[in-house]
């Protein structure tokens, strides 16, 4: 593609080239990319954050979900924060996120709790949203033992991680599960009918465009299911008509990214239901640009906001 095509952030169109090409035809070779990137990154400096993993109780009739706990040594508060990574539903690991949860642990004073769940095709919806109730009902359930208050636990997800924090949301209200103080929702991927004018538009943007959406869904709920007429609300959550009594929430959205339109009305959509709700919109940015160009400006920027967000949310 011609990054030049879209009137991308200067610094990032300098670095655009550097980034991994994700094959949506080729889902062993998409996976094998985000390894290979994964490997590249440097290791975090991880003062001031002790860091495990635990298996915890799984969903009924399916396997232990392994989650990786990062303790902060200088805590704000008895809070926490439930974390899920991005990848479209279909890529994506504990190590993709590790880095940004030392970080995030750190600089919130939150304990991170970061959640392996099952991937598609393999695992189609519902897996990923019932392996992460389970690790939020596990995260409360444990919550003394962490020093966390059960009512003070916030969820944290990006793209397909973004998408699920917002079903698992609805579905907590919706089952009287376990409490969700705060929902962080950056660049959600929510909406299966991919018919906003964004999702019609880029088609070829970096990291993540149209075909990759296509793809994404088609893994998540079946090949040909996508845009139906039965697909549940706590698998897209943009077509939930019911919005009231969810917690309050932010929502980013990056400029060129075929998800922005999606997020931009999900937010409204919340706000009109009477949920507090803050919105950022991302000049010149695309999918993900931040977590794979996090020395930029914007992304700093991003970075920064996301960190007075969370503490806001939680109250510390």
């Amino acid at each position: 593609m011609e990054p030049l095509d879209y009137a991308i952030d200067p610094e990032l169109v300098a670095l655009v080239d550097l980034l991994p090409r994700f094959n949506p035809d080729d889902l062993s070779e998409a996976r094998a990319t985000m390894q290979q990137l994964t490997a590249r990154l440097p290791p975090p400096d991880t003062t001031g954050v002790s860091i495990s993993e635990r298996a915890v109780p799984g969903p009924e009739g399916a396997p232990e979900v392994i989650v990786r706990i990062y303790l902060p040594a200088s805590r704000s508060g008895p809070v926490g924060v439930l974390d899920l990574h991005a990848g479209g539903f279909v890529l994506g690991d504990l190590d993709l996120n590790h880095g940004a949860n030392v970080t995030m642990a750190r600089d919130t004073g939150a304990v991170v709790v970061s959640v392996n769940y099952r991937l598609a095709p393999e695992h189609p919806y519902p897996a990923a949203l019932e392996d992460t109730y389970a690790a939020l009902s596990w995260f409360a359930e444990h919550a003394d033992e962490l020093d966390v208050d059960p009512a003070r636990i916030a969820v944290h997800g990006i793209s397909s991680g973004g998408g699920i924090c917002a079903a698992l949301a609805l579905l907590v209200r919706d089952r009287g599960g376990p409490a969700i103080a705060f929902q962080y929702l950056g660049v959600p991927e929510i909406d299966d009918r991919l018919q906003t004018a964004s999702m019609q538009a880029f088609t070829d943007t970096p990291i993540f465009n149209r075909p990759a959406a296509v793809f994404s869904w088609d893994a998540y709920l079946g090949d040909g299911v996508a845009g139906g007429a039965d697909v549940p609300v706590y698998a897209a959550p943009a077509r939930a008509t019911d919005l009231s009594g969810l917690p309050p929430a932010y929502v980013s959205a990056m400029e060129f990214d075929p998800l922005r339109d999606e997020g931009l009305s999900y937010a409204l959509a919340l706000q009109a239901a009477g949920n507090q709700v803050e919105l950022h919109l991302f000049p010149g940015t695309f999918h993900t640009s931040a977590m794979f160009l996090a020395h930029t400006a914007i992304s700093r920027r991003e970075q920064t906001e996301k960190i007075a967000v969370l503490r806001r949310g939680l109250a510390v």
